[in-house]
């Protein structure tokens, strides 16, 4: 059977493959400048424009991160607590073969070993990832589903992909023959 994984699609994107954000800031700068705002949101975000990866040995904007869930998922939990949503978010349906060519970790993304976005990365959290061995993960986290209750009540947008494990992949990925979905479809 045909494993995925996803990514939300770039709202712009020049050429036909997914490059890390270091990469964007030395070949496409303005595309650079528009996906690095989002770090700059909150107080301790910008540090992880340096934040390093165990096993990896590179940096948190050195890879492409991906879902290895079906955004429905995700989709359907938020719509069950009643939390609002972007109903035609778009993502690439990508056949895990496609990083084949790249070195590729598990990031766990486990509440427990999370430090913040300024801590560092639990080296427990990053686990060898093995393509041929790859299963989707069909449910959201409970510790995921909680956080989406508890920051919904304080009335405040919230990272959707919260202690979802990641995909952390290191190389660019071709995008051309790729499936595009919504996440409110599955």
């Amino acid at each position: 059977m045909q494993e995925y994984i996803y990514h939300m699609v770039p709202r712009v994107m020049v050429g036909q493959e997914l490059m890390p954000l270091n990469k964007l800031r030395e070949m496409f700068p303005q595309l650079y400048e528009r996906y690095a705002k989002k770090y700059f949101d909150h107080p301790e975000r910008p540090k992880l424009l340096t934040k390093e990866i165990p096993k990896l040995n590179c940096l948190w904007n050195d890879v492409l991160h991906f879902l290895p869930i079906h955004p429905y998922h995700i989709f359907n939990v938020l719509t069950e607590l009643d939390i609002q949503t972007k109903e035609k978010l778009l993502f690439y349906k990508i056949p895990i073969q496609k990083l084949a060519h790249n070195q590729n970790v598990m990031y766990l993304y486990s509440k427990e070993n999370y430090k913040g976005p300024a801590g560092e990365l639990a080296t427990e959290d990053i686990i060898p990832f093995a393509i041929d061995e790859f299963i989707e993960i069909q449910q959201i986290p409970k510790e995921t589903i909680d956080y989406y209750g508890m920051e919904n009540k304080k009335g405040k947008n919230f990272g959707v992909f919260a202690y979802i494990p990641h995909v952390l992949s290191l190389g660019h990925v071709n995008v051309n023959d790729v499936e595009i979905i919504t996440w409110d479809q599955i």
